[in-house]
């Protein structure tokens, strides 16, 4: 039977972190990434300050997945969070991005995040739009032609946007 199990990344994860992110960026299908990112550019995003970072490992050996939290803005906009999720193509559409972005729902409101954004969800990203309303996002605004697709030409981004907490048990701002 197989096993993911979600755990904070480390330096040592970062090789399979790299090959999943290559392999992504080089569809140009979905993250803005340009296909000579570099390795360093690559590790600072993962792994730079104030950014929490998570994998997801299949029976305990293979690094099928990752997500990096942070605060979608600085100070006054630090109550909401952002992140950012990659899946492995050989995992994709058996759960494993399901069970990255309910780790991260539930890491978020364990942090205190009141609400979530999501800047730059491409539309033609079909798996993720869907993934994303059915855990609890709505489209709150849309980018018209933001993203440039290497197979599409210029298509819409969303924003996407969930309330972590009622607004009517927030702190006093």
């Amino acid at each position: 039977m197989k096993e993911i199990a979600i755990r904070p990344a480390t330096d040592a994860d970062f090789g399979a972190m790299w090959e999943i992110f290559q392999e992504l960026i080089a569809s140009g299908d979905t993250y803005y990434f340009a296909a000579d990112t570099s390795r360093d550019d690559c590790h600072a995003y993962w792994f730079g300050p104030g950014i929490q970072t998570f994998v997801a490992v299949l029976n305990g050996e293979r690094l099928v997945g990752m997500y990096r939290l942070m605060p979608n803005q600085r100070d006054r906009g630090s109550h909401v969070a952002t992140a950012a999720f990659m899946v492995s193509p050989a995992a994709q559409g058996v759960g494993v991005g399901k069970l990255l972005g309910s780790h991260c729902l539930a890491r978020a409101r364990a942090l205190g995040y009141l609400a979530m954004q999501f800047n730059y969800v491409v539309s033609s990203n079909m798996p993720a739009v869907l993934l994303w309303k059915k855990l609890g996002f709505s489209i709150v605004g849309t980018l018209p032609r933001a993203y440039r697709h290497q197979y599409l030409g210029y298509v819409d981004v969303y924003v996407m946007y969930q309330l972590l907490e009622d607004p009517t048990h927030w702190p006093d701002a």
